[in-house]
């Protein structure tokens, strides 16, 4: 949790901009393949997550919650909730 609203901001722009940690930077990279395309996730990006400390119990969570962040958000895109009218 960060109050540097900078930051934020920084990190919504464009994370690979951002000074971070490299296991932040690679989760991120992932997250983001998740997001754009699961298909294209290949055993080499759990490797590398596994190079930056995470294990197989630590993936299987990142895994979980972005693709619920996606089904909700495009759940919630489908209904029009936040938008008017």
């Amino acid at each position: 949790m960060t109050l540097d609203d900078e930051f934020v901001a920084a990190l919504s722009a464009d994370f690979r901009a951002v000074p971070l940690p490299d296991q932040d930077r690679v989760m991120l990279e992932y997250v983001e393949q998740i997001t754009k395309d699961a298909t294209r996730i290949s055993p080499a990006f759990h490797e590398r997550l596994r190079a930056v400390g995470f294990d197989d119990r630590g993936i299987l969570q990142i895994t979980l919650i972005a693709s619920w962040f996606n089904y909700i958000n495009r759940v919630a895109d489908a209904l029009g909730v936040g938008r008017e009218g």
